[in-house]
């Protein structure tokens, strides 16, 4: 079975540490603990990730970001992608080939999923958790004991 990991694009971003960087791969772009773990989560128990940003919408690890950001679902912002993208997206980088995925992410990015992909696929091993102190030691535990968190699906 094919899995996709969807990792929350996060606010600490390398031009964060290195204001004059250039444009970097997106494996390259998040330097937060929550992308380093959930990254490591995927890592261990997926066939693939991709970060959701606000802004790019789907990219996966060796596409390019020109610039930092600062954009979350949820804001007022004519920047922010929109849904109509996402689902073009998910069919020219054919997500929609894999056949489960695992949300690793927030509410505001599981309530854009929630319009735009059929709710059988997403797998939400965080939903539940009381915030991102909370989902980075799940995710931690998880990685430590080469274990995954167990597996909830959404009823609508």
């Amino acid at each position: 079975m094919k899995t996709l990991a969807i990792l929350p694009c996060g606010k600490r971003k390398i031009w964060d540490k290195y204001p004059y960087h250039g444009s970097a791969k997106v494996k390259d772009v998040y330097i937060g603990n929550l992308h380093r773990l959930t990254r490591g989560y995927a890592e261990q128990f997926a066939t693939d990730w991709v970060i959701l940003s606000a802004k790019h919408g789907f990219r996966s690890r060796n596409e390019i970001i020109k610039e930092n950001y600062d954009l979350t679902f949820g804001m007022k912002n004519d920047g922010i992608i929109s849904n109509e993208a996402l689902k073009k997206q998910i069919k020219e980088k054919q997500l929609d080939q894999y056949d489960k995925w695992i949300v690793l992410t927030g509410q505001k990015h599981l309530n854009v999923l929630r319009q735009i992909v059929d709710l059988k696929k997403l797998n939400t091993p965080l939903l539940g958790t009381r915030g991102i102190g909370d989902m980075q030691k799940r995710l931690k535990c998880a990685i430590d004991n080469k274990r995954p968190l167990p597996n909830q699906y959404l009823e609508k």
